[in-house]
């Protein structure tokens, strides 16, 4: 696991290459590479997770080849059998080490042979310098880059202030940004809060050649070979359905197991992460898991749950007791680290459980993050199953931060006007909503219909955007790898295969998956409502505690105003009624302006735009 950094094209020192990744170094504190020629450079910092005496980058096969990689590539060693049969010799025993061969041999298309999370970046330069970068299929290793045409260059990092650190990055927001990150909590698909800054897609690969221009190429399913000893075709009853897919996550989080570093579970009470845990938990004996709960008396508290999954899998169990009073000096942190903002208040929760689990000494963590978009867990979903004509109302309604009408509300009369006339992410979210449902073959069903238009949404945009980039940002800000069984090729191809009927109907959720967790998870866990693991923030967003204090004074009138996007009176009426009828929409609206606020103080101020370096 590292991160990585680079360029192609641009006039960059190497002290200035340096200066940046070094903001990106609490992913990689145990080792930092640059290689940095006139016309393009190759950086990495090395979090030491498989075969620690190795793993030296860039990566190279005689000088025509470099590459820098991000991730864990979990099919090495059969790549590793197969380059040697083609005459290749390969001496590292890093899985990155794979790499320049890979690409030597298949060229472009190097990354569909690969099973793992990843984000490359290749050089060569056997002809005219090019540059190849490519991600995984799900988004698990976010890519960040800059493409200045005019200067015919290309820069990259894996985090967003390493990037916007290097000279000739515009820091520069964009002005639909606003609106973009309260309607769906984060710029959804390949867009940042930023002007010339993108995201490369998950499954992507890009090709840039100075004089040639640049090239992006999304790839299919891959090669990768069916689960072994799979049918031929869907299962023939649900009870041969959770089967499966209990020996699939049983084999997968097993190779995902796998590491020359200590190894431990997040578990937070819910399904998704109570099966992770326990069968994490055969294949390491006294396995330790963690969750995070708050000190003091709050609505939603997980940890009973969490206590029980991990007794019921032998864990030792670890609660990890976050002080709300200390989120005030937190939010900054967490903000810094992601680079943008991200309106869900786990993020600060996380950002606590990843220090804790890395200060009990342990490098790489396993979650359940991704089963809900896969086996279909969400609450819209189910609306969308059965909404009727107006399903998509409820599912934009649902992705947002601020509801629509609160949103015009908050806004300032000069924006408000500018986004009628450039059109509201709202507009364009709908306009990318029915792109997915034309897609859709004719002959499906209503509901069917609307929930493969979603899903379809929810993995390739939402999935890596809100979710993933904040999972890696959060725990590499603490040198902590996570690994994600539900978002393993064969796990995401299993569950798109499966019968709608066995994952989702309009009474049960994740059908398939509660089957495959049965025995393995406590009845209590398996048979409770979903509840979202969050941070109670309706009432910790009172009169008199720490948070509604922090929120008055980063949204104080005069630093409102100063932006110009919003409406100083309005935000002062959203302060007073959290404070005068607490409840869940108003509180998020309050908490989603705060991290915004925060974001815009930081952007402000070039001494805080990068997080902290270790």
């Amino acid at each position: 696991m590292c991160r990585i950094i680079g360029h192609l094209g641009a006039r960059l020192s190497a002290e200035s290459l340096r200066a940046a990744a070094g903001l990106q170094r609490a992913g990689g504190p145990d080792a930092q590479y640059l290689l940095a020629r006139d016309g393009w450079a190759l950086g990495a910092n090395r979090l030491a997770v498989m075969a620690p005496q190795g793993g030296r980058q860039p990566y190279g096969l005689g000088t025509g080849i470099h590459v820098v990689y991000n991730g864990e590539i979990y099919n090495h060693r059969d790549l590793r059998r197969r380059l040697a049969g083609l005459g290749h010799r390969i001496d590292d025993d890093c899985d990155g080490a794979v790499l320049p061969a890979l690409y030597a041999h298949y060229g472009d298309g190097f990354a569909e042979h690969l099973d793992g999370m990843f984000a490359i970046a290749v050089i060569d330069l056997r002809s005219a310098p090019r540059l190849v970068l490519a991600t995984d299929g799900a988004g698990m290793k976010p890519l960040y880059y800059h493409w200045d045409a005019a200067a015919g260059s290309l820069l990259f990092a894996s985090e967003l202030p390493a990037l916007l650190a290097l000279p000739g990055v515009p820091r520069v927001p964009r002005l639909s940004g606003l609106d973009d990150y309260l309607t769906t909590k984060t710029p959804f698909g390949d867009e940042t809060m930023y002007e010339e800054v993108r995201a490369l897609p998950a499954a992507t690969d890009l090709v840039f050649e100075p004089g040639r221009g640049m090239r992006l190429h999304r790839r299919g399913p891959g090669r990768a070979e069916p689960f072994p000893g799979g049918p031929a075709g869907p299962p023939a009853t649900l009870e041969a359905a959770g089967a499966h897919v209990r020996d699939l996550l049983r084999a997968e989080t097993g190779r995902l197991a796998e590491a020359d570093a200590p190894v431990c579970s997040v578990v937070s009470g819910g399904l998704d992460s109570s099966l992770v845990t326990a069968l994490l938990a055969e294949r390491i004996p006294s396995l330790h898991s963690f969750t995070i709960c708050y000190r003091g008396t709050w609505p939603f508290d997980e940890r009973a749950f969490a206590a029980e999954a991990a007794r019921h899998a032998g864990t030792v169990h670890h609660e990890v007791e976050a002080d709300p009073a200390e989120f005030v000096t937190l939010l900054p942190d967490v903000v810094a680290r992601l680079g943008q903002p991200n309106a869900d208040p786990i993020t600060v929760s996380s950002y606590a459980l990843f220090r804790a689990i890395r200060e009990a000494g342990f490098t790489v963590a396993l979650t359940g993050d991704g089963a809900d978009e896969v086996f279909l867990g969400y609450r819209r979903m189910q609306q969308a199953l059965t909404g009727g004509a107006d399903w998509q109302d409820a599912y934009v309604d649902s992705l947002a931060a601020v509801p629509g009408a609160l949103r015009t509300e908050l806004y300032s009369a000069e924006y408000r006007d500018w986004l009628r006339a450039a059109g509201s992410s709202e507009d364009r979210l709908r306009r990318r909503l029915a792109d997915r449902l034309a897609a859709v073959p004719g002959d499906a069903a209503p509901g069917s219909a609307a929930l493969t238009a979603l899903t379809a949404l929810e993995l390739d945009e939402r999935l890596p955007a809100y979710h993933l980039r904040r999972v890696d940002h959060l725990s590499m800000a603490h040198s902590v790898e996570v690994r994600l069984p539900f978002c393993q090729p064969g796990v995401q191809r299993t569950a798109t295969a499966l019968p709608q009927p066995w994952k989702l109907t309009a009474r049960d959720d994740k059908r398939a998956l509660r089957e495959a967790a049965r025995g393995l998870v406590p009845d209590s866990v398996l048979q409770r409502p979903k509840q979202p693991f969050t941070l109670p923030i309706t009432a910790m967003l009172r009169d008199g505690l720490p948070l509604m204090e922090y929120a008055r004074d980063l949204l104080a009138p005069e630093a409102v105003r100063r932006d110009g996007q919003l409406d100083a009176a309005a935000v002062q009426r959203l302060l007073r009624r959290q404070e005068e009828r607490p409840d869940d929409t108003t509180a998020l609206a309050v908490w989603a302006l705060m991290i915004h606020r925060t974001w815009r103080a930081q952007l402000a101020a070039p001494a805080l735009t990068g997080a902290r370096a270790a």
